[in-house]
């Protein structure tokens, strides 16, 4: 599903910065990844060269069957488009659209008719039990609802990969749990692909594998033998 070769990436400023370095990466298609590593280490680097957000150094990757770098600037936006889905730590709603028009928003941009946008927005915000916050504003929900929000909107074209940038960081505990929960029932409905950054150690054990990343290289992939849906 996703394939990376001697994938390596270097800012260039006043000093040369190397963020990844020579990674070789392979997840299966339905796999749910946790990503760990300390700040700095190029987590946040390797899911934006993955979802396509920023291009390597040097080194391929592959995603469901495309070679990214073949694709030119249109090609890495129809890729995004139709096979990512995002989900980020600040939510990143717009916070002047309803939950219903911030779910539907990426459904607009691939020309959907109204009707269909509005029947695929309501359904994917009763997935994520929040039926009864249709028509609320951002600054109207909890920090847990926004982000069922925006897992929603992540989810508005079924993509075969979604990319989870510590999607449960600026939460409590409580609603923490309650979205690692979600997460893991959509996985478990719609067999995406889960790849998820993390600096909670719990959070990256309940996932099926885990990568950890030092000085932009993996230093340990391991399948994890126990899931925990939540903490207890």
């Amino acid at each position: 599903m996703i394939h990376l070769r001697g994938v390596s990436k270097r800012f260039e400023g006043k000093s040369k910065v190397t963020a990844l370095e020579r990674l070789d990466l392979d997840i299966a298609r339905g796999e749910m990844v946790s990503i760990v590593g300390p700040s700095g280490s190029g987590k946040s680097t390797l899911l934006n060269l993955i979802g396509g957000l920023d291009r390597p150094t040097e080194g391929e990757i592959e995603l469901d069957g495309e070679a990214l770098s073949k694709l030119n600037d249109d090609g890495l936006t129809r890729v995004r488009r139709d096979k990512i889905g995002f989900i980020f730590q600040f939510f990143n709603l717009l916070p002047t659209l309803t939950c219903v028009e911030n779910v539907s928003l990426p459904l607009h941009l691939r020309g959907w008719a109204r009707k269909k946008v509005d029947e695929r927005a309501r359904e994917l915000l009763g997935m994520v039990q929040l039926s009864h916050r249709l028509d609320h504003l951002p600054d109207e929900l909890s920090g847990g609802e926004r982000q069922r929000v925006a897992i929603a909107r992540a989810l508005s074209v079924y993509p075969p990969v979604l990319l989870a940038d510590e999607p449960t960081g600026n939460l409590d505990t409580a609603t923490g749990d309650e979205i690692l929960k979600l997460v893991h029932d959509l996985h478990e409905r719609l067999g995406s692909t889960i790849l998820m950054v993390t600096h909670d150690a719990s959070v990256a054990e309940s996932c099926e594998r885990t990568i950890r990343i030092r000085d932009g290289r993996i230093v340990a992939d391991v399948r994890n033998t126990r899931k925990e849906r939540v903490r207890s």
